[in-house]
């Protein structure tokens, strides 16, 4: 079982940066077609579904050399007509291999999608082969321990943790993500570094926190990309990323890579550990379709086929009824037009 990558942004997901980084992604799995995006983390929006809209825009833009199909996953909230638990709301999910989350509320994200139907599922697809991306907000969630930034900063509340979506639990490992490490919005008068609580009340959150436990700080308009088949990590972008154990930092520049044994001992999962059995269902029912549908090349020689027949040209018909039957598919010609049958595998 080949587990996908994942990446992490520490912000500027639509910035040149950002689509550095989506390019990267792109050429190391040339066939990221199919991208989902999930609108959870700004979910009690109003405007969610142009947050979400916007980033897929700027995808169909950026990866339009690998044709992909986006589509925005309108899972805002628990039990609502948009729930992460309505199973044709998730759909996109099921043969994604590119999932994003990206700006929003942390703690928001990390409540709406923990043991729902629809994290199972990006787990599931993780195992898979797909790549996660996480950028801002959906960052903080996805981690051990979530910073609750909104409560904090804009609030007031005293500083405090929440439990997050704990992706790496299924890794056995302990992480937890900062993005916009380096934030300076606040200039001389006020430290807005470390998402935007600055460096003391971080270093009191920090705190809170296991001793065992690695804190990733990822400067803005900076990625990390973790390669689970090379067991390696890179750093992407323009700045840096840092690693806090016991709130003392170790930094790896852009460009550098990394081992992944320096974010803890991974430990691989299998498909089916901590998944649901209707995620499974749902994503192996899919594959199932997927097996018995012609591909799209296949499509396109059936189609310059049916040309050719047109314009009489008989060689290059039985040429290309040659070439699909390579793709394991038997063409027959009917009234109606040209009809694919799958070829049965001969013993």
């Amino acid at each position: 079982m080949t587990i996908g990558r994942i990446a992490f942004l520490g912000s500027g997901e639509t910035s040149l940066a950002g689509g550095r980084i989506f390019e990267t992604l792109a050429r190391l799995h040339p066939d990221l077609a199919r991208v989902a995006i999930l609108e959870t983390p700004a979910g009690f929006e109003l405007n969610s579904a142009s947050v979400a809209g916007r980033v897929a825009d700027f995808l169909r833009t950026r990866l339009q050399n690998y044709s992909p199909r986006v589509d925005v996953v309108p899972a805002r909230k628990r039990n609502s007509p948009f729930s992460p638990d309505d199973p044709e709301i998730l759909k996109p999910l099921l043969d994604a291999n590119l999932i994003f989350m990206g700006p929003g509320s942390p703690t928001y994200a990390a409540r709406q999608l923990q043991g729902t139907l629809a994290w199972d599922i990006v787990r599931a697809r993780h195992r898979m082969g797909a790549t996660l991306v996480f950028a801002s907000a959906a960052t903080i969630s996805v981690g051990a321990w979530v910073l609750p930034v909104y409560e904090i900063y804009k609030v007031g509340q005293d500083v405090h943790s929440l439990p997050g979506l704990n992706i790496f639990s299924d890794f056995g490992v302990p992480l937890s993500f900062i993005p916009h490490w380096n934030n300076a919005e606040g200039g001389a008068d006020l430290d807005t570094s470390r998402c935007f609580i600055g460096m003391d009340r971080f270093a009191e959150w920090c705190d809170m926190l296991p001793s065992d436990h690695t804190i990733v700080g990822l400067d803005e308009h900076t990625g990390l990309i973790l390669d689970f088949e090379k067991n390696e990590c890179t750093v992407s972008g323009v700045s840096s990323v840092s690693l806090v154990r016991e709130c003392d930092p170790e930094i790896y520049a852009a460009g550098k890579t990394f081992p992944l044994s320096a974010l803890g001992n991974f430990t691989r999962p299998a498909l089916e550990d901590g998944i649901s059995p209707q995620a499974l269902e749902l994503i192996h029912h899919v594959a199932r379709i997927e097996e018995d549908s012609p591909d799209a090349e296949t499509l396109s020689l059936l189609d310059a086929r049916g040309k050719a027949r047109a314009s009489k040209d008989w060689a290059a018909s039985d040429r290309l009824r040659d070439e699909i039957a390579a793709h394991g598919w038997a063409v027959k010609d009917t009234a109606a037009g040209q009809t694919l049958k799958k070829n049965s595998i001969q013993s």
